[in-house]
């Protein structure tokens, strides 16, 4: 099994350095230079992260504590910076380890190592999806806006579950009563009009009622 490591950087360069380094350790290496790619690309479960900290647009204790609630693996922060109140503020956000720039690819390869093998005796991974400020736990079977749950009836998750998973594509009513209450319910598809209008109530008082969008003569689909 080769181990997944999400690499973050915005210099091109030390990315491409790790990148090489771990495929020739046969590690996977999934590449983000921002922080909100790298938030994009957690759905691809990574066995650990190694995540800059001074990034442009978002920088990496933010990317830290927007995801840490949601993702197991550990993250390690790369940096330049030493200062005693830079590691605390990492390590509150739940960071599990610092790696002073310049470092030794060897030591980082050690320190990744060690790290994952101490996860990987200890805690699962979680399938967890982001989308803007909205988080699908598919893992727990629930649904997040900034940290705060969505109070969901089941078959209004498993309505979730089936358009996220499947986001941008198109179901008919009849497909998604199909795919959730079964062939052989007693009933028919005018139930899943009235469950998409709670749904999309419930998540209105969130800030994201626009989410699950109508596609008129279609269906429902969900909105990336």
């Amino acid at each position: 099994m080769a181990w997944k490591l999400l690499i973050v950087d915005d210099e091109k360069d030390i990315v491409s350095l790790l990148k090489d380094y771990f495929e020739l350790n046969d590690y996977e290496t999934i590449c983000a230079y921002s922080g909100s790619e790298a938030i994009a690309k957690i759905a691809l479960n990574p066995d650990l992260i190694l995540l800059d900290i001074n990034m442009p647009d978002l920088d990496g204790t933010a990317v830290c504590e927007r995801i840490r609630e949601y993702v197991a693996c550990p993250i390690l922060f790369l940096t330049a910076k030493v200062e005693d109140a830079d590691k605390i503020r990492g390590f509150a956000a739940g960071g599990d380890d610092y790696i002073i720039k310049p470092f030794s690819i060897e030591e980082l390869g050690a320190r990744v190592a060690a790290h994952i093998r101490r996860e990987h005796r200890r805690q699962a991974e979680a399938d967890v999806r982001f989308f803007g400020g909205l988080v699908v736990n598919y893992s727990a079977k629930s649904v997040a806006v900034e940290g705060k749950k969505i109070n969901l009836a089941k078959k209004e998750y498993e309505i979730i579950e089936l358009l996220s998973v499947n986001a941008g594509q198109v179901f008919d009513k009849e497909r998604i009563y199909e795919r959730i209450w079964g062939y052989d319910a007693e009933g028919d598809a005018s139930v899943v009009a009235e469950h998409i209008r709670r749904i999309r109530a419930k998540m209105k008082d969130f800030g994201e009622g626009e989410r699950l969008e109508t596609v008129w003569g279609m269906g429902y689909r969900w909105r990336l």
